[in-house]
């Protein structure tokens, strides 16, 4: 099997999102691959348990993609092994009432991992440059005070929106927030499978909408955001990976494996000393235990 390295799935440089791969299985077999994302999980848990004791980053990991791309499954396999308590998945779907009365961002801030715990976006502060672009009509539903008609959502509209999102992340980033951004890379074959596959089961049938067909026919518009948002908000401190995702054991083992080689970087991320007093009793306070 081969060897995994990060780097090889960072957005480091312009893109042509034509041009990155969607499916990948580093020559190993479906067998091979959750056999090895067994083992990631669980040092993964094992860091998540340190993050926790050291109390002093939090980690953000979104995940973008289109349907069928394979983002449930992959919390389910990748996170199952983490404490419960030690990550929280949020799913963003449309906007509530409540949530259009504040800041596009603001459900988001609300949602930040506290300090020692995993957060998971399930589709992310993203969408607001994604779906909205693709559908600029939603940016009404905002009733923003210095959009009046369709005109004012123009270029220099969707600059400043993109501002606000690289502020946003370095704000939270200078902050002790670790952030990851998985762009879960499927090809427009392979939804066509996963959608006939959802039309075919019955037990399957609950997953699908017409309107998942609707938005098919808008793949290239769809194509076109996603390769913008790669390549402006891709950043050192919050970077973007492709994620080949037309082989799901795959993708779920390369998404495992970048958190764990990355977060195993930050080396001052350790258990906290016992405080010298309390070692000093420690036999102490086991010689009461065990005479009870």
């Amino acid at each position: 099997m081969k060897k995994i390295h990060s780097s090889d799935f960072k957005i480091s440089e312009i893109i042509n999102i034509a041009e990155i791969p969607t499916r990948t299985d580093f020559g190993a077999t479906e067998d091979q691959l959750e056999s090895e994302l067994a083992a990631v999980r669980k040092k993964l848990a094992k860091l998540q348990d340190t993050l926790y004791a050291h109390g002093k980053y939090g980690v953000l990991i979104c995940l973008q993609g289109m349907d069928t791309a394979g983002k449930d499954s992959l919390i389910r396999e990748v996170f199952k092994d983490i404490n419960a308590r030690g990550v929280i998945v949020h799913s963003f779907k449309v906007p509530t009432e409540l949530e259009l009365n504040h800041n596009y961002l603001w459900r988001h801030y609300i949602a930040l991992p506290a300090r020692g715990k995993f957060g998971v976006f399930n589709r992310t502060h993203y969408e607001n440059v994604l779906v909205t672009r693709v559908h600029p009509e939603y940016i009404m539903g905002e009733n923003l005070p210095f959009v009046n008609s369709m005109d004012d959502v123009n270029e220099a509209f969707w600059d400043k929106r993109f501002e606000q999102i690289n502020n946003f992340e370095k704000t939270i980033a200078e902050s002790g927030t670790i952030i990851f951004k998985f762009f879960l890379n499927v090809s427009k074959d392979e939804q066509k499978h996963r959608l006939l596959r959802r039309l075919n089961k019955p037990n399957k049938h609950w997953k699908f909408s017409p309107g998942d067909l609707k938005e098919r026919k808008l793949w290239d518009s769809y194509m076109e955001c996603y390769e913008d948002v790669l390549n402006r908000t891709s950043k050192p401190h919050a970077p973007w990976y492709n994620i080949p995702a037309d082989n799901k054991p795959a993708a779920r083992l390369l998404v495992g494996s970048i958190l764990l080689e990355e977060l195993s970087k930050y080396d001052d991320i350790k258990e906290p000393d016992l405080d010298e007093d309390v070692k000093k009793m420690i036999d102490v306070y086991k010689a009461q235990l065990e005479n009870e």
